[in-house]
């Protein structure tokens, strides 16, 4: 008697499990996270922590209808530092990061789609500023100020340009204005927004110094399958016009 209620409980787990699996998903959910990078990704609250619907911005919108096209579930956070977000993605299965700058160095640690947008590269100074170059080589005997753990600041610390970094990208508006700063190492076209949240509007730009394209960066161990699919689906709403249509709503 108590052998066969072992072997009916045995046939019910496995039924029950059978039953599980086959409610799973076809593709398992990914775990996005993003940082406050307007106009590209942004908390509605402006703060920085938000989740899901909180969260707006040219390349959240572009994300959304990227794995809405491609049918691939998906959680979404913003949070703080950009050091801490990054190191998640790279070494937790599953998990993305987005925007990316696509850099040789960065290339054999994550799996790509993309680009989402570009992000060009500039020196800002005050709008009555005297300074005037012509390459990055001369921006050496300048202080610079640039955002921690951002691609641009790396590129520079690389060059041995020093770079003094910030844990807000928009704190350097006010360094530059107070004359902490000499110029300013940031992006185009988010560096301008930033810096009018924080109600600095009188920047020029002084060199334009590199173009980069921003991508959704995911897990190396993310099935080529679901990276296949979202880049599929992304190519189809540029086709479209979608992109631009979002682009349009923010720029």
């Amino acid at each position: 008697m108590f052998k066969t209620l072992l072997l009916a409980l045995a046939s019910t787990s496995l039924l029950l499990a059978g039953s599980a699996n086959a409610e799973e998903p076809s593709d398992a959910s990914l775990v996005l996270l993003t940082e406050n990078f307007p106009p590209y990704n942004m908390a509605k609250n402006g703060k920085n922590f938000a989740k899901d619907e909180n969260i707006e911005g040219i390349a959240v919108d572009i994300v959304r209808e990227t794995f809405k096209r491609a049918g691939i579930s998906y959680n979404l956070t913003l949070r703080f530092p950009w050091e801490r977000i990054y190191k998640l993605a790279l070494e937790k299965p599953g998990y993305g990061v987005f925007v990316m700058a696509r850099l040789p160095d960065r290339e054999a640690l994550f799996k790509w789609v993309g680009p989402i947008g570009p992000d060009d590269w500039v020196l800002l100074a005050k709008a009555d500023s005297k300074i005037q170059l012509t390459d990055l080589e001369h921006a050496r005997r300048y202080k610079i100020g640039a955002y921690k753990g951002d691609a641009i600041a790396e590129t520079l610390e690389k060059q041995g340009l020093n770079p003094v970094v910030a844990l807000r990208d928009q704190d350097n508006a006010q360094k530059l204005v107070e004359g902490q700063i000499d110029l300013w190492a940031t992006g185009d076209p988010a560096g301008r927004y930033l810096a009018r949240q924080v109600g600095v509007t009188q920047l020029k730009t002084v060199l334009r110094f590199n173009s980069a394209q921003l991508y959704l960066a995911l897990n190396k161990d993310v099935p080529d399958e679901v990276v296949s699919k979202l880049q599929a689906a992304l190519d189809q709403l540029r086709d479209e016009g979608v992109i631009d249509q979002i682009m349009a709503r923010y720029l």
